[in-house]
């Protein structure tokens, strides 16, 4: 009985903890997009003046069961292609000014748009690519029982330094483990690389590699 008892008052607050997120969520993105305006207009014209445009990276990722929403960052590099029209690698389009908005984390700002309309969260597993979606293993796939989030467990303990693997057991951890505790350590961590620009961008690691999903099941085509 008092097993019983345990389970259902950890269960109760959970679920006040999960709608203090969400109200926190919402809150705090539109707080930071009324406070930081000036700086979302000061990045916005720099990346014309410097990049082109359009000011803004848009792409579809999933969200939380698998659901596609529309994704906004800052861009960050230029739109450089070969001579047969082919777009070069990131590496070779990515200049020090868009270097400098990834290790600052600006790019990240528009993010703050897609908490607001309920798509993602500050904390949560990061949002991959579509094309992903049917290489997970079962396990991989729970990544999606949550919001996506602006930083995530994964983020703050290797980011581009570890494994896809790695990264994924670190997903379904913060998962099963989830606290509003927790999200405010991942928050603090977050803060503290930014400043510290731990992980940002290290040498092979421009963008996130090729996720290839399960040898066995699901090679590319």
């Amino acid at each position: 009985m008092t097993r019983v008892r345990s389970r259902q008052s950890r269960w109760i607050s959970l679920k006040l903890q999960k709608m203090l997120k969400e109200i926190a969520d919402r809150g705090v993105a539109i707080f930071l997009l009324l406070l930081l305006l000036p700086v979302f207009l000061s990045v916005a014209i720099a990346i014309r003046l410097a990049l082109g445009g359009p000011v803004l990276f848009t792409q579809p990722r999933p969200g939380k069961d698998g659901k596609i929403f529309r994704f906004y960052k800052f861009r960050s590099m230029t739109n450089a292609c070969d001579c047969a029209g082919k777009p070069l690698p990131d590496a070779q389009r990515l200049t020090p000014f868009g270097l400098f908005l990834r290790s600052t984390s600006l790019d990240e700002l528009p993010q703050l748009i897609n908490i607001l309309k309920g798509e993602m969260s500050f904390v949560g597993p990061r949002p991959l690519l579509v094309r992903y979606l049917d290489r997970y293993t079962p396990e991989q796939r729970r990544r999606h029982e949550v919001k996506p989030g602006i930083t995530g467990f994964a983020q703050v303990n290797g980011r581009n330094a570890i494994s896809w693997e790695d990264k994924f057991k670190l997903d379904v951890w913060y998962i099963d483990h989830w606290t509003l505790g927790l999200d405010l350590k991942i928050l603090f961590l977050t803060a503290w690389k930014v400043v510290q620009q731990d992980g940002i961008n290290q040498e092979g690691y421009t963008t996130s590699e090729e996720f290839m999903g399960s040898t066995q099941l699901h090679q590319d085509p």
